[in-house]
């Protein structure tokens, strides 16, 4: 997190969060490129009135967004930055993933996105609210609900990483419009900065989870939630940082 040289300027945690996270949508959209595009067929059949995957896809996205819509709302009005603390941050860093861990060792394999439901969606969906806590990953708790309920890797990280457009969007336009209204033209260079790094950094990270999980468990990525989880949960209860 960058640091304001003056006391005056306002905190960019969550402006910066936001755009590291704008920065990752444009790479989701990118690596997603056809999904969206069935999604844009689907709705010109449906204003046809014929049916389409694309919209039904559509349909579960939105789904899937409104729990999170609500929950966001609410924490952002009454809560603000009320759980980024360090010790909350380590806790769900580990916590989650072993939680992770434990859908994907005992989670069948036997649904595909196109057997997604509206409990089944609402279920991812209400998971992803827990991705307003701090250090809970929304990809992680997304991908961790879908393979409690038996949903393939590849299809899991799929649908995840799709759900995260609307999620990512409109959080990107209301710190948007925040970031407008500060009128701090070193604020803006840096979020416009970091969604740029943000983009690249993504699109490499999503190219390869992507590949890993064609042929692999998430074990690797449990393990870097473990360690990275203790080595906070260390620094938090030793008193260093709070």
């Amino acid at each position: 997190m960058l640091v304001p040289i003056f006391a005056g300027w306002p905190d960019q945690g969550l402006l910066l969060d936001v755009a590291v996270h704008v920065g990752t949508l444009g790479a989701v959209m990118l690596y997603f490129w056809r999904d969206l595009w069935s999604i844009l067929v689907g709705l010109t059949r449906m204003a046809k009135g014929k049916k389409h995957p694309g919209s039904r896809l559509l349909g579960h996205m939105i789904l899937g967004t409104i729990p999170v819509i609500a929950a966001g709302y609410y924490i952002n009005e009454y809560y603000g930055d009320a759980f980024r603390s360090l010790m909350v941050i380590g806790w769900t860093t580990f916590g989650f993933g072993i939680l992770l861990y434990l859908a994907d060792k005992f989670g069948m394999t036997i649904r595909r996105i196109e057997h997604l439901s509206i409990g089944s969606t609402l279920f991812i969906g209400l998971a992803q609210c827990l991705a307003l806590i701090p250090g809970t990953s929304r990809s992680g708790i997304t991908i961790t609900a879908a393979r409690m309920l038996g949903f393939e890797r590849l299809d899991a990280a799929r649908f995840s990483m799709l759900l995260s457009i609307p999620t990512i969007l409109g959080a990107g336009i209301l710190k948007g419009w925040e970031l407008y209204q500060l009128g701090n033209a070193q604020l803006t260079s840096d979020v416009f900065l970091a969604a740029g790094l943000a983009f690249g950094t993504a699109l490499i990270a999503l190219v390869l989870m992507m590949a890993w999980i064609r042929r692999a468990t998430f074990t690797p990525f449990v393990i870097y939630r473990l360690l990275l989880g203790a080595a906070l949960l260390a620094l938090a209860y030793s008193g260093g940082v709070s």
